[in-house]
């Protein structure tokens, strides 16, 4: 019923934490289709999730960067946003209490996308499968992860 590469994208997301891959997983989806075909709603989705880490390597103005732009997307793709099962409204409300909490400088927490419950249970299922825990919290301690852009470029 969902994009394969949305799935994956949402499983690093909730269960990994691994914001770089959720980019590097949307990002070839994205170029999969034709240049004037190309989904804004993917780079809206990528925004987020570089947002995120950003926000959690406290690089506040890339972060802040991000989570607008994400938003302006958001709003423009309401309908695009809802049928990837993708609560909007609540969606545009975390946008807004991240931006707020990156003004603030409060110290990065995961978060989770509100998604309709039969995207959930079906994110559920396939992170249980995978023996990933759903909405696990980031390890912060994990250097590699948090700034894996470094470790990418070798």
């Amino acid at each position: 019923m969902f994009d394969k590469a949305y799935i994956e994208y949402l499983i690093q997301f909730h269960c990994q934490r691994d914001y770089f891959e959720c980019h590097e997983i949307l990002e070839e989806r994205w170029k999969l289709d034709r240049k004037e075909d190309r989904k804004r709603y993917w780079v809206g989705l990528i925004q987020i999730a570089v947002g995120m880490y950003h926000y959690r390597r406290k690089n506040w103005n890339g972060a802040r960067k991000m989570f607008t732009s994400a938003k302006i997307i958001v709003k423009e793709e309401y309908c695009e946003f809802a049928k990837l099962g993708i609560i909007v409204d609540d969606l545009i409300t975390l946008l807004e209490r991240q931006l707020m909490n990156i003004h603030n400088r409060l110290e990065y927490h995961s978060i989770s996308l509100p998604l309709i419950p039969i995207l959930l249970n079906e994110c559920c299922t396939l992170s249980k499968e995978a023996e990933l825990t759903w909405g696990a919290s980031s390890d912060l301690t994990n250097t590699l992860l948090v700034h894996k852009h470094k470790r990418s470029r070798i």
